[in-house]
């Protein structure tokens, strides 16, 4: 009998002849499955899947409810179970073949049982160890098989005989894990919700990081403390009647004071100087995420995409689970220790062998154990299914974040808007309501309102100041997101101006400025606290209102009992009128001056209300004709009347009452003859009369019976000759007929001795009278665009005179003489280089010194 040794190789103890083979010639040959394996393991280590699973969407955590974050450790679990199986594979051999002794027509029918029970014919086999060599009894028996036989046999057995689900159980648990892990994180990475997954995630950590909201919440839970120290006292502190109606009015200074900045429909407390000053980048940048949120939340709620996603995502995993379950718990029980394999016996000279699968004991409890976490994640799917089916989770209401947090104004949000705030109440519910903080407009307005102040420093608005038409000390404010605080710091300030400010609010601190008289408000609607109310009643005296619709007229305007001038620019149609634009002038009982600039059909009926103390109208009307001005007749103490623009075809009849009449201004009408004006006469007081910008031709000579008239303005019409009795209105001052068609004037011009002011620039004047320039008291004399080749030297007698336009002549020369005229300067002589060049020397230096 041939020596037989036992050698250990690394797939296990083989027998093998030594006479034929040696240990270091015959190593067992590579296994292609377990190269394969061992593959797949190189290539996606453990680690990679743990990044894969979590740390990979990390920065979605807050999307991720608590049977999310589950089922992904479920599927690490159910990933280190294929992960483990493969390793397995690179071990140790997976099938050992021995030959059976007993033969049987059906291979079928073979019993591999007796494979344990060698107990005849057994031989003493000495055994070699590698390291250190030991003899022992073996008992077994001889089949003369060479260890090429051996390693063909198992492969070939492990090929035909062994079930496929014992082969490949390892890797169907990676592939299933790794398709459970796609599912669980597909919406994370489809195009269509991607985007807008990553702008939420990144909108809402900014907005539960960043310091306004802090500073919100806490300005609330400051005054929530007020209010429950005050509601103390009230209920513990016993006093006499007037202590305790002294704390009631305290309590409600409080509560006022303090839901005033919750309640959207109140008004904004004056800011207190306790919070620390936000940062100026730190305000940018919440202002900017207020921004973020209204564009994210218009672009979201309009779709539901993301729900329906989700929903679709769960409906997959589901439908896997189901899958799996079924066609694993059918399998398991291939997976057998030992194997029945048939082989050829041409090739070993044994037909049947009884073969030992080495790692089925181990798979089968990984097989287990891997339905059982299949089983807790296909119920942690369905039960999201029914979470997404049983909730109104197109719906958000943050009733409870307004209880908690106090802010009023927090609008509900619906669609995927609504499910991604639901989703991250399973994580944490705080990050809903520090995101809930930038869906409030107060809070909105109150982050600009502090960076306004941070910008419009007290110490640059004074730059702006300056003095306006009237002489007062005037602060204009243009286009500014809305009104600095700051503004009231500045006592000095006569009048406020401003120009398209937004969200005007008038505080209480406006009682600061003791010198502000006048205030305009330019398309700039303004609310007013009930104290600034109270302080415009006592103090403001002129007020502009520039507006676009007729609902941006502010009903306070008519409580301004102090009010002296009222100027609107608006429409104020007389539809509008009859209900609410001019709804009741009777409490503004110290106006005196009125200005409308509008497209009115006929005189407001209110004017009644103001009409005893009413001094000054002015109606420019914008080209639409005013047909009724019977409202006049009732204005009997009005000294000044401009109707500009009110298509007016002749003077009107009611304007003849008006016996305290003493300005009359029509420009820019219609009026082609003004034969009427010779009831002028009954305005015994008129002393100015304004034609101007019509198309008059001529002026009849009645206009001589106006006796008390100083300044007559015909400028601008089509006259083209004035009448004689014309400057038999002794009184004139100020005589304006340039842009005419005049060609000359009548030389009673000199009878009007105290003219100061004459102007025909702008006809067609060849000539002028010698009278003109008797006229010892003219001032300004205005002759320039016309036709003159020739100016008298009589222009010395002008003592006078500081202003004389001749530009725009024939004139080939000027008389030496005009440097007798001693008020005369180069300045005031408006005439051609050519002209002054030619004067003397002399001349030039008396009029340079002049």
């Amino acid at each position: 009998m041939s020596r037989v040794v036992a050698c250990e190789l690394d797939t296990g103890a083989l027998l093998f002849n030594d006479e034929k083979q040696s240990p270091e010639s015959h190593r067992t040959p590579v296994d292609p499955l377990r190269t394969q394996c061992g593959a797949a393991a190189r290539m996606i280590p453990v680690g990679e899947f743990r990044n894969f699973g979590i740390e990979q969407n990390s920065k979605y955590r807050v999307l991720k409810p608590w049977w999310d974050v589950f089922s992904e450790y479920l599927c690490v679990a159910m990933l280190m179970i294929g992960v483990f199986g493969c390793t397995l594979q690179l071990t140790q051999d997976k099938i050992t073949c021995l030959p059976s002794h007993f033969t049987s027509p059906t291979p079928q029918a073979i019993d591999c049982s007796h494979i344990r029970n060698y107990g005849e014919n057994e031989t003493l086999l000495p055994v070699v160890l590698p390291a250190k060599p030991i003899i022992r009894e073996v008992t077994g028996r001889k089949n003369g098989l060479d260890i090429h036989q051996y390693v063909f046999v198992n492969h070939y057995c492990y090929e035909r005989f062994v079930h496929w689900y014992a082969k490949y159980f390892p890797y169907l648990v990676v592939i299933h894990t790794l398709i459970f892990m796609v599912a669980s994180s597909f919406w994370f990475k489809f195009p269509g919700t991607s985007s807008k997954i990553d702008l939420f995630v990144t909108i809402l950590g900014k907005c539960f990081d960043s310091p306004w909201t802090t500073r919100a919440l806490s300005e609330v839970s400051e005054e929530r403390g007020e209010e429950k120290l005050v509601s103390w006292r009230r209920n513990t502190m016993s006093k006499d009647q007037g202590d305790r109606r002294a704390d009631e009015e305290e309590t409600t200074g409080l509560l006022r004071s303090s839901s005033v900045k919750s309640n959207p429909e109140k008004k904004t407390p004056e800011p207190q100087s306790t919070p620390s000053v936000l940062d100026k980048k730190e305000g940018e940048q919440a202002k900017a995420l207020f921004e973020k949120v209204k564009k994210f939340r218009t672009h979201v709620e309009e779709a539901d995409i993301l729900y329906v996603m989700y929903v679709l995502q769960t409906s997959l995993k589901v439908f896997k689970f189901l899958i799996i379950i079924i066609y694993t718990a059918v399998l398991v029980p291939n997976i057998e220790i030992v194997v029945r394999c048939y082989v050829p016996p041409e090739l070993t000279g044994f037909d049947i062998y009884c073969c030992n699968h080495n790692k089925a004991h181990l798979f089968s409890k990984l097989a287990y154990c891997y339905i059982c976490f299949v089983g807790v994640f296909g119920l942690l799917c369905i039960y999201t299914l029914y979470w997404q089916f049983h909730r109104p989770l197109k719906e958000y209401s943050f009733e409870h974040v307004r209880l908690e947090t106090g802010i009023n104004d927090i609008p509900d949000v619906k669609n995927d808007f609504a499910f991604l705030l639901h989703l991250v109440d399973q994580y944490d519910a705080l990050y809903s309501k520090r995101f809930a903080v930038f869906l409030s407009e107060v809070s909105e307005s109150h982050l600009y309102q502090l960076n306004l102040n941070h910008e419009w420093t007290a110490k640059k608005l004074r730059t702006r100041l300056a003095k306006n038409a009237k002489n007062r000390l005037e602060l204009h404010l243009l286009m500014l997101p809305g009104l600095p605080d700051t503004v009231f710091e500045i006592p000095e300030v006569e009048a406020l101006k401003l120009e398209q400010v937004k969200n005007v609010t008038i505080p209480a601190s406006v009682a600061k400025l003791d010198s502000l008289q006048e205030l305009s408000l330019i398309f700039c609607p303004a609310k007013l606290q009930l104290p600034a109310l109270h302080h415009f009643r006592a103090r403001l005296k002129v007020l502009y209102l520039d507006f676009e619709s007729s609902e941006e007229v502010p009903m306070w305007m008519y409580t301004l009992h102090s009010l002296e001038e009222l100027h609107l620019n608006g429409p104020l149609t007389n539809e509008v009128s009859k209900s609410a634009t001019l709804d009741s002038l009777r409490e503004l009982r110290a106006l005196r001056v009125l200005s409308l600039r509008s497209n009115l059909t006929k005189i407001p009926p209110s004017l009644v209300d103001v009409a005893l103390q009413l001094q000054r109208l002015c109606i420019y009307n914008e080209g639409v004709k005013v047909q009724a001005f019977s409202s006049l007749k009732k204005l009997t103490n009005i000294t000044s009347l401009e109707l500009v623009g009110c298509e007016l075809e002749r003077i009107p009849s009611a304007v003849f009452s008006l016996s305290n009449l003493q300005e009359l201004d029509l420009k820019e009408n219609k009026l082609t003859t003004v034969e009427e004006i010779l009831s002028l006469q009954h305005c015994s007081r008129l002393v100015t009369l304004k034609l101007w910008h019509n198309k008059i031709s001529y002026i009849p000579d009645h206009i001589s019976k106006l006796h008390t008239l100083e300044t007559l303005d015909v400028s601008w019409n089509k006259l083209r000759k004035l009448p004689s009795r014309l400057f038999y209105c002794t009184k004139l001052r100020h005589l304006d007929v340039s842009h005419n068609q005049l060609t000359s004037l009548p030389p009673e011009v000199g009878i009007l001795q105290g003219l100061q002011f004459f102007s025909a620039a702008f006809n067609s004047l060849e000539t002028l009278p010698e009278e003109l320039f008797s006229c010892k008291r003219l001032k300004t004399l205005a002759l320039g665009n016309n036709c003159l080749s020739y100016l008298s030297a009589r222009v010395a007698s002008l003592a006078q005179l500081v202003r004389l336009e001749i530009k725009g002549n024939r004139l080939e020369s000027l008389p030496v003489e005009i440097g007798d005229c001693p008020f005369l300067s180069l300045s005031g002589l408006i005439a051609e280089d050519e002209l002054l060049e030619l004067l003397p020397p002399d001349v030039r230096s008396q009029l340079t010194n002049g």
